[in-house]
């Protein structure tokens, strides 16, 4: 299979997905998956079908992006991919790149989101049955040849052990953090919400710690204008339970233990030196100037995917509102897969 027979193939699935067509078998698929992850609500499976559809498979993105790489392996290989569960399709780039990079996919899929990458496959066969050869999806992985698997800290070093000694990226747990300036306005709040709110914040690209500055004329940055911005959000997480849950838990644990903290009735603030913060929460650090801001963040660089500021202001940035829809070439942990399925 050539080259331009796999990119049609993608732009082919990206036009499925974008159609009416496709409209009521995704609306049954986006209520499957949440039958089986509560998490995943209908809503939240749509937004990442759509991503998928926009932000990768449009012509123009996948043809660019193939461009930059070889156009084939010397010999296709079986990559085993074991994939990660926590936010819908998010699995769906790694089978990109190995597919569309000419090799074979093993793949684990996770059991928290199975559904939604199954649908993907089966529309990807559908499309091209020349596929169906190039596509296991399997419980071990040990006949792969090379290896990209995405988990936990502590699931990363059963990885390394297993994996080690074959060619393999492995990826480990990553947040994103927000800086804010004091001069953010309502609009830029709001896009600041869908980064920290959007598929429950569970995902690597979610903003989980912000931050401000130490004072702004005198006194303490401001909390308030960024709660009441989220406000009319509340109900969305107020009616899941599993969000409720760990909201109230959080809360009384604060509350017990004196911690300081902001609450605006489904959603936490509190200051912390970590970078991953629980769910129903988000931690801040405070900075003195631009060099501090800049020093804490390259402190902590190996756990930070995105940062993200008003209209990407501060260098390296993206916009506010724009951490969960990354493009072809924004590869989790900075690695390039592609380079990686190339080299083999």
């Amino acid at each position: 299979m050539q080259q331009s027979e796999r990119l049609h193939t993608f732009i082919a699935l990206g036009e499925y997905l974008r159609s009416d067509e496709s409209a009521a078998e995704r609306e049954q698929i986006c209520h499957r998956a949440n039958f089986y992850n509560n998490w995943f609500t209908p809503e939240n499976n749509h937004k990442a079908l759509n991503a998928i559809a926009n932000d990768m498979l449009t012509t123009e993105s996948l043809t660019n992006w193939l461009a930059q790489y070889n156009p084939e392996p010397a010999e296709p290989k079986t990559i085993g991919v074991a994939m990660a569960g926590n936010i819908p399709a998010v699995g769906f780039h790694d089978l990109l790149c190995v597919l569309i990079s000419g090799h074979k996919l093993l793949a684990k899929t996770s059991s928290q989101d199975f559904a939604l990458i199954q649908y993907l496959i089966q529309k990807i066969t559908e499309i091209n049955p020349a596929f169906a050869e190039r596509i296991t999806i399997a419980e071990r992985l040990n006949a792969a040849d090379a290896f990209i698997a995405t988990g936990s800290d502590n699931t990363a070093r059963y990885f390394e052990y297993y994996f080690g000694k074959r060619p393999h990226i492995i990826r480990r747990n990553r947040t994103s953090v927000g800086i804010l300036t004091g001069q953010e306005s309502p609009e830029e709040f709001a896009r600041l919400g869908d980064d920290i709110l959007t598929y429950f914040g569970l995902g690597c690209r979610n903003v989980s710690t912000l931050l401000v500055p130490e004072s702004i004329h005198g006194a303490p940055y401001d909390f308030i204008p960024l709660l009441q911005t989220l406000d009319p959000l509340a109900p969305t997480y107020r009616n899941l339970s599993k969000w409720v849950n760990n909201y109230d838990y959080n809360k009384s644990i604060y509350l017990v233990n004196g911690v300081p903290h902001f609450d605006n009735g489904f959603l936490l603030l509190t200051q912390q030196d970590g970078l991953v913060s629980p769910i129903s929460v988000v931690y801040y650090q405070t900075y003195r100037d631009a060099d501090h801001a800049a020093a804490l963040l390259a402190r902590q660089a190996d756990k930070i995917q995105v940062v993200a500021s008003a209209d990407g202001a501060y260098p390296g940035s993206v916009p506010f509102g724009q951490t969960q829809h990354p493009t072809l070439t924004d590869y989790p942990d900075g690695i390039d897969t592609m380079a990686f399925l190339a080299k083999l």
